[in-house]
């Protein structure tokens, strides 16, 4: 079995000039992108962001993901590293805490042409090709939406009080405690839900523990997107108009007028990868990089990644 591992590019702009962050480990006297193996029962995006911090002391949300880096270790075993592209603000950079230790002796920002010299893994050029060929797009800086279906509830046939009120089952809670750590990944500042109770329980974890604002919308309810959709639509439109990195919580029945909508920002080929996105299980998101262009390219999808659900069927 591969070993698995998670990482980022860091990047910022200096005067228009794109920087990356390279760490240096004394141990093994080498160049490479901040990264490091999954914890036990932690998932890939999760691992990415937390061991960003560990060895930068840099906080993160993740932009589009980059690359699955597959090789053999000198030992033999082999490796896969999953790698995003992270903005780091000014923000971040001034509450950045690094102490070097046995892992991370030092970090170092530099120039893409400086990166490609100072990389001592010729595979770590693979997810820097792919940032670079997104800032030349002008689509490296993005913002998150997340389409998520709620969590594993009651089933339709074992709840007699009716569907506004129908709950998460015991793993459908755990589900949505996962989710938590999982959306913070992406730090999206708005959640948009339906008002039923499996919505509102999915996303409640996620905004109990960190910085969001709520709105409930029947638009996103099941009756909601049969009985008008149009207004569905609008309200995506508003969504992805808003500048925000956003959460839209519903149900499957209304997905796909949700995909219709937001597939209007992609081109073909993205639309047809949501289609996939219809079939999603309870407590799955999808989550659409989105460009932060204004103009004719304003709200375009750069990239989707799927992301399945914890204690899937």
């Amino acid at each position: 079995m591969a070993i698995v591992a998670a990482g980022a590019i860091l990047w910022r702009k200096e005067k228009d000039t794109l920087k990356v962050l390279l760490i240096h480990r004394g141990r093994y006297d080498d160049w490479s992108w901040p990264k490091g193996k999954l914890d036990k029962g932690e998932g890939v995006v999760e691992a990415a962001v937390r061991e960003i911090k560990e060895e930068t002391g840099i906080k993160v949300s993740l932009g589009p993901k980059l690359f699955e880096s597959k090789y053999t270790l000198a030992n033999g075993s082999k490796k896969v590293v999953h790698y995003w592209s992270a903005k780091v603000t000014d923000s971040a950079l001034k509450k950045q805490k690094f102490k070097p230790d046995e892992e991370v002796s030092s970090f170092k920002w530099v120039t893409i042409s400086e990166a490609k010299k100072l990389l001592t893994y010729e595979h770590d050029n693979d997810p820097l090709d792919v940032l670079v060929k997104l800032n030349q797009a002008n689509n490296l800086d993005t913002r998150p939406i997340i389409l998520l279906r709620h969590a594993k509830a009651t089933p339709r046939d074992e709840w007699k009080k009716g569907e506004a009120t129908r709950p998460l089952l015991p793993v459908g809670l755990v589900q949505a405690a996962a989710l938590a750590t999982t959306l913070k990944a992406y730090a999206p500042k708005l959640v948009v839900t339906s008002s039923w109770k499996r919505c509102m329980d999915t996303v409640l974890p996620y905004l109990n523990k960190y910085k969001a604002k709520l709105l409930e919308r029947s638009q996103l309810s099941e009756l909601g997107a049969k009985n008008g959709p149009k207004r569905t639509i609008k309200l995506v439109n508003k969504l992805v108009a808003s500048g925000k990195g956003v959460v839209i919580c519903s149900h499957r029945p209304a997905l796909p007028t949700i995909v219709k909508a937001v597939g209007a920002y992609g081109d073909k080929a993205q639309r047809q990868e949501l289609e996939a996105a219809l079939a999603m299980q309870p407590g799955e998101m999808y989550v659409l990089h989105v460009s932060k262009n204004t103009g004719k390219k304003a709200g375009k999808i750069v990239a989707i990644e799927s992301i399945g659900p914890a204690f899937a069927d």
